[in-house]
């Protein structure tokens, strides 16, 4: 057993139970935090793989059995495990403008993650998500309600909430629900939405899109036959690398073109969503099949993200970037920095860093391949229009 790996463990164990993390006894307390450790470290979600570093004198598919007992262990609950995480994390943005984004992923066409996360510096952390045993990506209110209230109650009281979210989530009893936490959103409308304007009647999104090149912005309207509102609508019809893309905004405060950067910061999940998946953990490679042990693994999976970011975020801070990442800009995510200077301690028997560095002010080394980066000098505008204002913004 590599000494430097029982480093990590205790550095784990510091970072999690320092959080206030806690199971319903000692011994899932550390199969949890070996299972973090073995995935760090393995970069895999292999349970044979997380065997070979958990120390024992036991064969190692008897350690894989013990890492499976615990994922089918119906007394761990995910989201209260992971719940002092996140209110420690979140403890950094009181009195800020927090952006999280709620969208959907799918796992070999028979589960649907929703997952909700903290738009991060060019990723998103995850706050909490549900599995659900559905192929479908579009998931039920019911499913995921809970999950809201739930992030919630780990929100400083002085914090604005701003939900980001696709047109899969464009449901007024979602609206309801945001406005009833005290958030605001910015969510992507479908074109077949009826919109009410108070002197115009109603129209569908499609039929309000401007010219290639255009925006539009309509204040108090009201959205589908139920006539919710009053609601604000940001249009545009902006050319991406790819041509030209439609995009429609519905917003519960006014509207104007830092709409379309807010609801931009929507993407970073996906690129956080690939950090799961191909680009990181390869989540796709899981065997598990029931949605209640992939959500134990997900917990798995997001608190590695905490740490590695937060040590990611800790070593540019510091000015020490450069010994993991060669590029003359940050070319790499902080999940990628923290994940690197963790293998280069390992190796040289450096320093870890077992305490929480995460922090809302703007990101100082901004990366220069991150998604939101790379759409932005594309959204070229020729003319912007607005209706209904009280005055010209």
């Amino acid at each position: 057993m590599n000494s430097n790996h029982t480093t990590l463990f205790y550095n784990l164990m510091q970072f999690t139970c320092g959080a206030g993390v806690r199971l319903p006894d000692l011994r899932l307390t550390a199969t949890f935090v070996w299972a973090v450790l073995g995935l760090i470290v393995s970069e895999n979600v292999s349970l044979n793989l997380w065997a070979l570093f958990r120390p024992g004198e036991t064969k190692v598919a008897s350690k894989a059995r013990q890492f499976s007992r615990w994922f089918h262990n119906d007394r761990i609950r995910p989201m209260l495990v992971y719940r002092p995480l996140v209110t420690k994390m979140l403890l950094e943005w009181t009195g800020t403008t927090l952006y999280l984004a709620l969208a959907t992923s799918q796992l070999w066409g028979r589960f649907t993650v929703v997952c909700l996360s903290l738009v991060y510096r060019g990723r998103a952390l995850p706050v909490g998500w549900v599995v659900c045993a559905s192929g479908s990506a579009t998931v039920a209110l019911a499913r995921y309600q809970r999950l809201l209230a739930q992030v919630a109650e780990c929100i400083p009281a002085t914090s604005k909430v701003i939900l980001l979210a696709d047109r899969g989530f464009m449901d007024v009893q979602l609206m309801r629900i945001i406005r009833q936490l005290g958030w605001h959103f910015r969510i992507r409308s479908k074109s077949s939405v009826y919109i009410h304007r108070a002197t115009q009647g109603k129209k569908k999104v499609k039929a309000l899109i401007p010219a290639p090149g255009g925006a539009r912005f309509f204040s108090h309207v009201w959205l589908t036959e139920q006539q919710y509102g009053p609601l604000h609508l940001a249009l545009a019809y902006v050319q991406t690398k790819d041509g030209y893309e439609k995009w429609s905004i519905i917003s519960d405060e006014l509207v104007g073109l830092h709409t379309f950067d807010e609801y931009g910061l929507r993407f970073d999940i996906e690129e956080g969503f690939l950090d799961f998946k191909s680009a990181g953990f390869q989540l796709e490679s899981s065997q598990l099949e029931d949605s209640e042990s992939l959500s134990r693994l997900l917990l798995v999976l997001a608190t590695a993200t905490l740490y590695l970011v937060s040590t990611g975020t800790a070593v540019v801070e510091m000015g020490k970037r450069h010994w993991v990442d060669p590029h003359w800009f940050r070319g790499r995510s902080y999940l990628q920095i923290g994940w690197r200077w963790v293998k280069r301690a390992l190796a040289w028997g450096e320093k870890l860093l077992s305490f929480f560095w995460l922090s809302p002010e703007p990101d100082p080394e901004p990366a220069m391949a991150s998604w939101r980066k790379h759409l932005e000098p594309q959204l070229r505008l020729t003319s912007i229009e607005w209706y209904d204002f009280v005055k010209v913004q």
